[in-house]
């Protein structure tokens, strides 16, 4: 077994990777490297109202407790894979024998004129979260570009707190990636509560002084901003990776079902591993989310420690937005079928993603007791109950307990529903 594995990245992913070494026996030592200065911490709450405190991952006093090492505020610099030796600049170097690659993503810029204006921001850290804090206070107006969860998630937060705010969306309505009727519905959502919404636009420029004062979009328009906060996705980290010789796609590192990637002392989790899992369409890629770079790093970690382990959870996203919880399970296509429950309103609903008549995947808003039982049929067929769950007049959790039961190959099925 290995006796020194390097973890670079302390996030959900790398975190959970070293507990579960720990667990699983691991005696060797276990160091986490990290350029972000603060103690491992919870990235989802950065972009929801908050007091600007930190959540750690775990106590600190853990990572002594398990002789987990952290060097936070320290970046790798090379790496020579012949001798499996990390250079951390002036701190020296590392000679590991097992390396994990859990760098995460980078929020992606625009490259377009003014890109580089003060007052321009991303959101991925916490001193991103630090900036936007910041600008927030100092008022308005603020002008969000790309309605993903995190655009819609700081357009909520700004207008709670009084703000004057601005959406800019290249697509035709909000979670272009998500069936039409779920995007409307937040969109609509967003609007009744004051945010003003520029749809099937995208930008040409920012201008101003020294600051950011104006969004001039591609049509002309122009739209006063105090605050620019973009947010049309992130980019894989992969550099490190490629540095060794480590094999990447265009959705990051290439993993197989266990976490290993085609240099055998190499392994890599969470948002920068592109992995074979069985709710993707395409079979392989990237699932950018919290729970499952917690859960992935930890079947991760038991493969480092010498019990190799699949990970096939189904994904798991939330987000909150004017004290409301939108929740998912699973990931659609945007060619598979919504089915929404009879009784849904713009402020609650159910929906069911149907694929060959195959649940696929469950959503919910304001619905967290429903949504946690209706995951129960992901994967399983509905067969002739498809009507029964669009119709909000039927018992949900007697109809799921119908599903789940069914006779034959649906019962069988259920065996293998992973929860998470």
């Amino acid at each position: 077994m290995p006796q020194h594995s390097a973890i670079v990245g302390a996030s959900a992913a790398g975190v959970s990777a070293a507990i579960t070494m720990r667990s699983h026996g691991y005696e060797g030592r276990i160091t986490v490297i990290d350029r972000d200065p603060h103690p491992p911490y919870e990235r989802p709450p950065l972009s929801k109202p908050a007091d600007g405190t930190l959540r750690p991952i775990i106590p600190p006093s853990q990572f002594r407790e398990l002789d987990i090492e952290l060097r936070l505020g320290s970046e790798v610099s090379g790496v020579d894979p012949i001798y499996r030796t990390l250079h951390l600049g002036a701190e020296g170097s590392l000679k590991v024998d097992s390396l994990l690659l859990s760098t995460g993503v980078a929020a992606r810029r625009l490259t377009v004129p003014g890109s580089d204006l003060a007052h321009v921001l991303v959101l991925r850290d916490a001193a991103d979260a630090a900036s936007l804090a910041d600008r927030l206070s100092a008022g308005g107006p603020l002008v969000v570009v790309g309605a993903g969860f995190i655009g819609l998630e700081i357009a909520a937060l700004a207008r709670e707190k009084g703000l004057d705010v601005t959406v800019v969306e290249i697509g035709s309505r909000p979670l272009q990636t998500l069936d039409e009727g779920i995007g409307l519905r937040l969109l609509e959502l967003h609007q009744e509560r004051g945010v003003r919404f520029v749809l099937s636009r995208t930008v040409r420029r920012f201008e101003g002084v020294d600051a950011v004062e104006e969004v001039v979009l591609d049509d002309g328009t122009r739209i006063p901003a105090a605050t620019v906060v973009v947010g049309v996705g992130v980019e894989p980290r992969t550099e490190l990776a490629r540095a060794i010789g480590v094999r990447t796609d265009h959705q990051g590192i290439v993993v197989d079902a266990c976490g290993r990637t085609d240099v055998p002392w190499v392994y890599a989790a969470g948002d920068v591993a592109s992995q074979p899992h069985p709710d993707l369409v395409t079979g392989r890629g990237r699932i950018e989310h919290w729970d499952v770079a917690l859960k992935h790093g930890a079947t991760v970690g038991a493969t480092m420690a010498g019990h190799p382990t699949a990970f096939t959870e189904t994904p798991y996203v939330w987000s909150d937005q004017f004290g409301r919880t939108f929740q998912m399970f699973g990931r659609p296509h945007t060619t598979d079928e919504l089915v929404m429950r009879g009784d849904a309103t713009p402020d609650s609903y159910l929906g069911f993603w149907l694929r060959d008549n195959i649940v696929v995947a469950v959503c919910g808003f304001d619905r967290p007791r429903d949504v946690g039982a209706a995951r129960r049929l992901i994967r399983l067929p509905v067969g002739t109950h498809r009507d029964a769950l669009a119709d909000g007049g039927s018992e949900l959790r007697t109809l799921i307990k119908t599903i789940t039961r069914g006779p034959g190959p649906q019962s069988n099925r259920e065996e293998g529903v992973r929860t998470t």
